[in-house]
């Protein structure tokens, strides 16, 4: 099992950065692609509280930056609220991949993920 849950978390974490990637290089449909495949992979049976953490910890590295406005927005709300803004959010992306609006979509999913890295401590 523990082969399993490295090579998962492995697969998730080279799907977020390729994502990350393709987002960069203005390939909108191919970054949605791979964030949703990041999605299934996260709701299936296979991942745990673990592999959740080790996501969350690499989404933090990933979106890390000195001038983050979402990150001093989690400081001052509760996780209740943060969960309303996340659904929120994937909602938002879902109804516009179905339009067609693969940009829009793949932003969705970017803002609802940095609202799931983890939080920083204030200095």
């Amino acid at each position: 099992m523990l082969n399993s849950d490295k090579l998962c978390i492995e697969n998730i974490v080279n799907k977020t950065r390729s994502s990350e990637r393709k987002f960069r290089e203005g390939n909108f449909k191919g970054a949605i692609e791979d964030k949703r495949e990041v999605r299934c992979l996260l709701n299936s049976e296979f991942c745990d509280e673990d592999i959740l953490k080790k996501f969350k910890k690499e989404l933090s590295n990933l979106y890390s930056s000195k001038f983050d406005l979402i990150n001093d927005h989690k400081l001052r709300i509760d996780e209740l609220r943060i969960n309303k803004i996340v659904q929120f959010l994937e909602e938002k992306s879902e109804e516009k991949y179905n339009k067609g609006d693969f940009r829009g979509a793949v932003r969705a999913l970017r803002r609802s993920e940095k609202y799931l890295a983890n939080k920083k401590i204030p200095v």
